[in-house]
C-alpha cells in the first residue's frame, strides 16, 4: 500500500475544523487520529473512515467495502468503509463523515474502556 503526500496534506488542511488532525504511518498507509483515536485510514489514494454499528449502514447501502487485509494468510476486515467519492470533491461532505467516523471511534473506545 501506498499513501500521497499530498492527500495527506490535502486531508488535514480540509479537516482542520475539527481539530488537530495527526497522521500516523501504519498497514502501509496513514491513519488520521484527532484527540488521540484513529478515525481514518489513507491507502492507495482512497480514504477508509471508522464505522460501527450506528453508522455501518449508511456505507453498505451505497456499497461501499470495508477495509480489509491479510494476516497469516487470511483476510481481517477492520471497522473502517471506504469513503464516498464525492467526499474528496466536497469539503463540506468530508467535514461530515469524518465527524461521524471521529464519532464512531469515540463510541468504539468507550465500549473498550468499559470492558476493562
Amino acid at each position: 500500500m501506498t499513501v500521497s503526500a499530498e492527500l495527506l496534506i490535502y486531508l488535514t488542511d480540509s479537516l482542520a475544523q475539527l481539530g488537530a488532525i495527526q497522521c500516523r504511518r501504519i498497514f502501509g498507509g496513514a491513519g488520521l487520529f484527532l484527540d488521540g483515536l484513529m478515525f481514518a485510514i489513507v491507502a492507495d489514494g482512497r480514504l477508509w473512515l471508522k464505522t460501527d454499528g450506528s453508522a455501518r449502514g449508511d456505507f453498505l447501502a451505497r456499497g461501499l467495502p470495508a477495509f480489509t487485509y491479510r494476516r497469516g494468510g487470511r483476510e481481517v476486515a477492520l471497522g473502517y468503509h471506504l469513503a464516498p467519492e464525492e467526499t474528496l470533491d466536497a469539503p463540506e461532505e468530508l467535514l461530515r463523515w469524518c465527524r461521524s467516523a471521529h464519532a464512531a471511534a469515540l463510541r468504539s473506545a468507550g465500549k473498550a474502556h468499559a470492558r476493562h
